[in-house]
């Protein structure tokens, strides 16, 4: 299969908007929908969640775009320090932004008193759906690109090359898809939700389960090298999933809800 979507998705005049725009902004609204049926479900106050959409998205894109910089390519940023805010050039990492909005929940549940893991829990579905629209994007960007492959669904980004290639964005996309689901349907259908920790837990573990694994098939971002067997997305995958796990064991122990 061969893949040549222009990235701009139309023009007018000097004004073009780009399918990663387009995609992102679905995404975001995607994820506040996802947050309003639960605030709607657990009798909270609407009004809190404007607040918490600008909150998560400047945390969003402040993490991610610092995190590419600190995390794939420092040598360059520390040289040209005042590339750092150039957003349009591209750059935005998934661990930054994870950081990023874990910062903007706490601030968020500090100022509405809200518990900070019941808030944690209830974003990491809508994270969920978030993730999925944002790697659709990079497949429509042709970017974060799989190694070489001969499978039969392997995809040429003619844009970058002629060489088939696993379509890792779609791997990622379709995981967190299903993430969303499970995590969706657990939190309707069981009490999972009155274990503190628990969505949060699951959500990292698998999160970053499937990154670490499709990790193996994706082209090295990172400007540098280790002495490593593992890329820098594992790396950083790591104490996330370990965080994921450790919450998971303990809200096994916790039946409490902290609302």
């Amino acid at each position: 299969m061969e893949w040549n979507l222009d990235p701009v998705l139309f023009s007018i005049g000097p004004l073009r908007v780009h399918w990663y725009g387009v995609l992102f902004a679905i995404g975001i609204a995607s994820g506040f929908s996802v947050m309003k049926r639960i605030f709607t479900n657990e009798n909270r106050p609407l009004s809190e969640l404007d607040s918490l959409l600008v909150t998560s998205i400047v945390g969003i894109i402040l993490g991610a775009r610092l995190g590419h910089c600190l995390f794939y390519d420092p040598h360059y940023y520390f040289e040209h320090p005042l590339k750092i805010i150039a957003i349009w050039e591209g750059g935005l990492a998934s661990h930054g932004g994870g950081l990023g909005v874990f910062i903007a929940a706490l601030y968020h549940a500090k100022r509405y008193n809200i518990g900070k893991l019941w808030l944690l829990d209830r974003l990491a579905i809508s994270t969920a759906i978030f993730a999925f629209f944002v790697r659709l994007a990079n497949f429509a960007n042709s970017e974060i690109l799989g190694t070489s492959s001969d499978l039969p669904w392997a995809i040429i980004f003619q844009r970058l090359d002629n060489i088939p290639r696993h379509p890792a964005q779609l791997y990622e996309s379709i995981c967190y898809l299903a993430i969303f689901f499970l995590l969706w349907s657990i939190y309707r259908k069981t009490n999972i939700a009155r274990y503190d920790g628990a969505i949060l837990g699951i959500f990292l573990t698998l999160v970053f389960s499937a990154r670490f694994m499709i990790e193996f098939v994706k082209v090295k971002q990172a400007s540098y090298t280790t002495d490593l067997a593992l890329t820098v997305g594992q790396l950083l995958s790591v104490p996330f999933w370990l965080v994921g796990l450790s919450l998971c064991l303990w809200a096994m122990f916790h039946r409490k809800n902290s609302l």
